[in-house]
């Protein structure tokens, strides 16, 4: 069992207390994303096991004609194990998903899977255009050339700032020269992509920045935030009509989640405080 604690940011550990959030979100105007926890997997038979999982979660999101899709990370479904594991999974979980019209999203994780990240996503978007989609950091210096890659791709782009702890050879060390590189890259991505923009921040500046090169250049785009992170925020941006798609992990793998996210940022720090103290 999610301690209350927790259960801010992960929707209970079955695959049905998702679904339940999922039809929250969409009575509240939002989308959903659903991710099952679980990571660096070295074993074929999990990594097995969770891409079932996922096969199972787009049937129900179908069957229940709900607003939602999946999101997967590499190292859950076999890239740790090897690039052809990991390819085989995620176009299993595509090819059912393109069957019942359900999108696709994978994450991004560290900077040593980017290539065999973007070389499996790239083939499952050229055999099923449009129905797959993939996390691309700002924070790391080779992103340009990722998203120029991405430009004549059939595959659906959400831009992070990035959430791994990279060296600085490969990665830009402060805030601020992410927050310049996150800005440069959304208006390349408004600029250049004849498909939406998935934008995945928090940062009311970075949604002020979308909002304004949306009325440059007319691109359509999408609000991505985390369960857990400016709910308010989110709903309100939902009713102003804004696409809002709500990331909702769930899984008993929750703990070192919860954690990741009560260290990225103070508030979630301050409300888990506040749930042990009883204030």
């Amino acid at each position: 069992m999610i301690p209350p604690i927790a259960s801010r940011f992960v929707a209970g550990t079955t695959a049905s207390g998702a679904l339940d959030h999922v039809t929250d979100c969409n009575a509240d105007g939002m989308g959903a994303i659903v991710n099952l926890l679980g990571e660096h997997y070295h074993d074929p038979e999990p990594a097995a096991a969770d891409a079932d999982t996922y096969c199972h979660l787009v049937s129900e999101l179908a069957a229940r004609n709900l607003d939602g899709c999946v999101s997967v990370k590499p190292s859950q479904i076999g890239i740790d194990i090897g690039p052809d594991v990991f390819e085989s999974n995620f176009e299993r979980i595509v090819e059912i998903a393109a069957d019942e019209d359900v999108f696709v999203w994978c994450d991004m994780e560290d900077y040593t899977t980017t290539d065999t990240t973007l070389d499996v996503v790239e083939a499952a978007a050229q055999d099923h255009p449009h129905g797959v989609g993939i996390a691309i950091q700002a924070n790391l210096k080779r992103t340009r050339e990722d998203l120029q890659r991405l430009v004549d791709v059939p595959a659906a782009v959400r831009l992070v700032k990035g959430a791994y702890d990279e060296p600085p050879s490969v990665a830009y060390e402060t805030k601020a020269e992410v927050n310049e590189a996150y800005e440069d890259h959304l208006e390349f991505l408004f600029r250049e992509f004849d498909r939406g923009v998935a934008v995945g921040s928090h940062d009311p500046a970075m949604l002020e920045h979308a909002t304004d090169l949306h009325e440059e250049y007319g691109t359509p785009f999408e609000i991505q935030m985390l369960m857990g992170v400016r709910e308010d925020a989110q709903r309100e941006l939902a009713r102003k009509g804004y696409e809002v798609n709500q990331y909702i992990p769930y899984g008993d793998k929750w703990l070192q989640y919860f954690y990741r996210r009560v260290r990225e940022r103070k508030e979630n720090a301050l409300f888990a405080l506040r749930a042990v103290v009883g204030v």
